[in-house]
């Protein structure tokens, strides 16, 4: 995918209309502070696109953007910063529970972890959320460039451990360096193209059926 534009749509505490809904969604989950807002404006290539902070917890609504006039990213609030309120932090867990609820257009979920660390018990609950529900998703491994390499695989190790996946499925990506920035791109294009594909297949089976 080739990134021609890239626009900020809305904030919201609820997911509910705005202005490009319909399109393919993706959406960006992960802790508080793993850099969500970061790969957003690297995949765009607007640094001030989506709003960063060296303070977690910055992101407090759900957040949407769109590529090309034609995929909505969707960044979720972080989870797991302990220096918020229990009533916040229920809070903003209401809000993605409504999200995955309501939403008819997502095609898939990109879980960000920190390449640094082992997975937190939150990131394996969310890991285990997007299992059971049956949300398509792939783990991508922030702060890539914190790491050489050739070191990275000893770090990729315990996450596909903690979260039940292999390492040619884990994506290193860095949002200071662009690393994994066309692959991730890449994937973006295609699990929206063959959602699109797959819609279009279920309509004309609904069409062929009423003939």
């Amino acid at each position: 995918m080739i990134v021609k534009r890239a626009d900020f749509i809305t904030s919201m505490k609820e997911y509910g209309s705005f202005a490009t809904k319909g399109c393919p969604e993706v959406a960006f989950a992960g802790k508080s502070n793993v850099g969500k807002s970061s790969m957003i404006n690297r995949l765009t290539n607007r640094s001030k696109l989506a709003r960063t902070s060296q303070t977690p917890g910055k992101t407090r609504l759900i957040n949407v953007y769109q590529l090309n006039g034609e995929v909505n990213l969707i960044d979720l609030p972080g989870y797991g910063f302990a220096k918020v309120s229990k009533e916040e932090k229920l809070s903003w867990g209401r809000m993605m529970q409504n999200y995955f609820a309501q939403t008819e257009d997502l095609c898939h979920v990109f879980h960000l972890v920190d390449i640094r660390h082992e997975p937190t018990q939150e990131d394996r609950e969310m890991n285990l959320f997007l299992r059971q529900a049956g949300i398509p998703f792939s783990v991508v491994a922030t702060k890539a460039d914190k790491i050489s390499r050739g070191a990275r695989l000893k770090y990729i190790a315990p996450i596909c451990r903690a979260l039940a996946v292999q390492p040619w499925q884990v994506l290193p990506f860095s949002a200071e360096d662009g690393t994994g920035r066309e692959e991730l791109l890449e994937r973006i294009e295609q699990v929206c193209y063959t959602a699109e594909e797959e819609g279009d297949a279920e309509l004309t089976r609904r069409d062929e059926e009423k003939e």
